[in-house]
């Protein structure tokens, strides 16, 4: 069966059809689905419930896997493979935390406007949701087209932006939530990466205005200016006009680049079961360069 793809919002997004994702895909079809991401920038998967094995094995075939801030943190995991990353309000043993609970900061950053480990000096390139349980209500997830954004960026913004760098921060956004308890140990093994504000994605050729809740200075600025100017540059791409919202049914899998899109999770009750699985891949190319 062919891949169907049926956009979701005018600009990006589209469910594909005629594909089980836990079944080896062949090069061709990883081929079509890249080629789908350069034009959409999210992919939406239903009904693919996935085992953690499974989801692992899917992700590997678009690119080396990264397991993000756990890297620098240490911080323990109630998975079976280290790259699966936690998007969650479940502790170690799989009950629901409670809201004493430090793994519930990690929740709330994500309901924060970012692309995941912008921090890191290596390119991410996307990431994969699948849900295993959702909450009756509430928990979506809202993605906004840095592309589009960039498309639209108003003449006085883009003189501001043009050739200049940001800091991207890990310990940032959750500074700000009060989580400051990090060793100098583990600030070092993350420093700040730099990236520029305005990047042209290695494949499908688009501007887009990188930015997020990460960048935390930026080139040539004083630090409040740079924060004013962040807070105004991510205002403009979150947009309505900008933003696909996804309203989770389990079994679903959504794969998007994190080079062209921000995202974050909305607000649920905590004391509701929420499960989701999260795997990252590094941009193929650049992982090369780095082995080779």
């Amino acid at each position: 069966m062919a891949l169907e793809f049926t956009p979701l919002h005018p600009l990006f997004a589209a469910e594909v059809g005629g594909i089980d994702l836990r079944r080896p895909l062949d090069e061709a079809t990883v081929a079509a689905l890249d080629a789908a991401m350069d034009r959409y920038a999210l992919l939406v998967f239903r009904d693919q419930p996935m085992t953690e094995s499974e989801q692992v094995a899917c992700a590997r075939q678009f690119g080396p896997l990264d397991a993000g801030l756990r890297k620098a943190t240490g911080a323990p995991t109630r998975f079976g493979h280290e790259e699966l990353i936690d998007i969650s309000n479940l502790s170690l043993d799989g009950s629901v935390a409670g809201r004493d609970n430090a793994k519930l900061i990690g929740t709330l950053a994500n309901q924060l406007w970012h692309s995941d480990s912008s921090f890191q000096p290596l390119p991410i390139a996307y990431s994969m949701l699948s849900a295993v349980v959702v909450p009756d209500q509430g928990g979506d997830t809202e993605w906004a087209d840095l592309r589009a954004a960039w498309d639209a960026l108003p003449d006085d913004l883009r003189a501001a932006v043009e050739g200049r760098t940001a800091h991207h921060s890990t310990f940032h956004s959750r500074i700000m939530l009060g989580d400051d308890k990090y060793t100098p140990e583990q600030l070092n093994r993350f420093p700040p990466a730099e990236w520029p504000l305005v990047r042209m994605h290695p494949s499908s050729g688009r501007k887009l205005l990188f930015v997020g809740v990460h960048c935390d200075r930026v080139s040539g600025l004083t630090v409040p200016e740079a924060r004013v100017l962040i807070a105004d540059l991510i205002e403009h791409a979150t947009q309505r006009q900008f933003v696909y919202r996804h309203k989770w049914r389990a079994g679903d899998y959504v794969m998007w680049d994190n080079r062209s899109t921000l995202h974050r999770g909305r607000r649920y009750d905590l004391a509701a079961r929420r499960d989701l699985r999260r795997t990252t891949t590094l941009e193929r190319q650049a992982a090369q360069a780095q082995a080779a």
